[in-house]
């Protein structure tokens, strides 16, 4: 069978003014996945990325950790992360009770998160989206399928998109409930693992979110999750 890595994107810089770009530490994260990719002898056939600049980066930088050109991933806009932001203006404008503090932390802004991503599964956000739940749903299930059809000529596929696109291809793949996609979406870590045999015919889970790149002593503060 084949094997395709999805690689959710290296640390961004939340809290900035342009989100969609990595970290100082999103770039190591990214280079030390690559190196690790290197020291196991992990070659891949093909590399996809999504067009988002955090995908771009994190594939650049993972070739240039293996020792590759960093130009030679594939985009496919198809793996780009659905519009969180405007998920959860949306939510805060239906549920204006819910709206954070400026000064809230993290975990309040991951409860509000996790409370929007389940009403837009269950299709009762009442304002304009850029995209409905089933609309991504199909979005990425295409796009699965178009791996799917490559077995035969790409052994081993490394894929570097985001948490929400990784998850829900995920909950195709074990055909869970939608509330799955947004448990696995809130647990991604930055530049993590998730491992998927497949053929023409099926897809098998394997393994997720693992960050082994980062299980190292000088690296402890180095596992990210925004």
């Amino acid at each position: 069978m084949s094997e395709l890595f999805l690689v959710r994107h290296a640390q961004a810089s939340f809290g900035t003014g342009d989100y969609d770009r990595l970290s100082e530490l999103g770039h190591r994260q990214a280079q030390w996945l690559g190196e690790y990719f290197l020291y196991r002898e992990l070659e891949f056939d093909r590399v996809i990325c999504g067009s988002m600049v955090r995908h771009r980066e994190t594939a650049e930088n993972i070739l240039r950790g293996m020792g590759r050109e960093p130009s030679e991933s594939v985009t496919d806009a198809a793996w780009n992360e659905f519009d969180f932001e405007a998920i959860v203006s949306v939510y805060l404008e239906q549920f204006p009770a819910e709206k954070p503090p400026q000064d809230a932390s993290s975990r309040v802004f991951s409860r509000v998160l996790r409370n929007a991503l389940q009403t837009w599964a269950e299709d009762r956000l009442e304002g304009p989206l850029p995209e409905r739940w089933q609309q991504f749903e199909e979005r990425v299930g295409q796009a699965l399928s178009s791996i799917a059809r490559q077995q035969d000529e790409s052994k081993r596929i490394l894929l570097v998109s985001s948490g929400g696109a990784i998850s829900m291809a995920l909950r195709q793949v074990l055909d869970a409930p939608a509330s799955a996609m947004v448990d696995m979406n809130l647990q991604l870590r930055n530049s993590s693992i998730s491992h998927v045999f497949f053929n023409e015919r099926s897809m098998h889970f394997s393994a997720f979110n693992h960050v082994p790149h980062l299980d190292h002593p000088d690296r402890s503060g180095a596992v990210t999750y925004y």
